[in-house]
């Protein structure tokens, strides 16, 4: 679950205007991306990635939000492959290890919101449907119809409406 996760955050830091090397780098550690130090060069490209991956949670519709993902695989990746690093369980990776960690970041969210892609059937990440929020979120809901980011945003779109209909 990670490459979903880091790719929201990623895109969220991206598009709120606090984007620097040092927030990037506190994400890419939150989410145990090793050698995650960041040059301000790598940091510019990871933005620029961080912008090209909101295309995945803005899609309309499965077959947009598949083609976004295939983009970014194109990109992102290079081959997959099984690894057992540092005594953890298998899992894949889309990129050799000794790649810097930009190419690594682009390899993990590309083949992660895949993956994640391919288990909930094209759907389960969005944006918040609050005009005035933007937030991509993944959607880890047992329903998996979630349409805001938090339920503060939410209550207030319900309020909205509300004061819409009765005034």
């Amino acid at each position: 679950m990670t490459g979903p996760l880091l790719a929201s955050q990623l895109v969220n830091l991206a598009a709120d205007g606090r984007w620097t090397a040092e927030s990037a780098q506190v994400v890419l550690v939150e989410h145990q991306i090793r050698r995650a130090a960041l040059t301000e060069t790598a940091a510019e490209l990871l933005q620029a990635w961080a912008v090209r991956l909101r295309s995945a949670f803005d899609a309309a519709n499965v077959e947009s939000r598949c083609a976004a993902i295939n983009e970014l695989l194109i990109e992102g990746t290079t081959r997959a492959y099984l690894t057992t690093h540092d005594q953890l369980r298998p899992h894949l990776h889309f990129s050799p290890e000794e790649d810097d960690v930009v190419a690594r970041v682009k390899a993990v969210t590309a083949g992660g919101l895949a993956i994640f892609a391919v288990e909930s059937e094209g759907g389960r990440l969005g944006v918040c449907a609050r005009a005035s929020c933007g937030i991509a979120f993944v959607d880890t809901s047992r329903n998996g119809l979630r349409a805001y980011c938090s339920a503060r945003c939410g209550n207030n779109d319900a309020v909205r409406r509300y004061r819409e209909q009765s005034g």
